[in-house]
């Protein structure tokens, strides 16, 4: 069994930057691929960012791709999401989540998530 819990969500101004943390307990997180979700109001869960368990691998959505970046310290149970260049339209709740033995960007595939952050972006 692992928990999640991410920290680090707030309110800023657009241009402005966040740096999301999600801290793991228990099981074998440093084997895990994890993953960052947003949700915001009246929409669908949508993928963030991923990174596989070395840190080795990443991959990005479309609509942050070169302004976020995800990184990994096993030796802590961390991965940080670092959201530089924000925008009004990146304002959602933001979850971390981690699955085994399969890397992916459909939140299907993820077995264990967190309580979510909020992250407001003012215009």
């Amino acid at each position: 069994q692992v928990q999640l819990i991410e920290s680090g969500g707030g309110l800023v101004q657009a241009g402005g930057s966040l740096r999301l943390s999600c801290a793991a307990s228990g099981g074998t997180f440093r084997t895990a691929v994890v993953g960052w979700f947003r949700q915001a109001p009246g929409k669908e869960r949508e993928f963030v960012a991923v990174i596989n368990y070395s840190g080795l691998n990443t991959d990005f959505a479309h609509s942050v791709n070169g302004r976020f970046m995800i990184s990994r310290d096993n030796s802590k149970n961390t991965v940080t999401l670092q959201m530089n260049s924000l925008k009004p339209e990146d304002t959602a709740v933001y979850y971390c989540a981690a699955t085994w033995g399969i890397y992916s960007t459909d939140s299907r595939r993820y077995n264990y998530w967190g309580q979510g952050t909020q992250v407001t972006v003012s215009s």
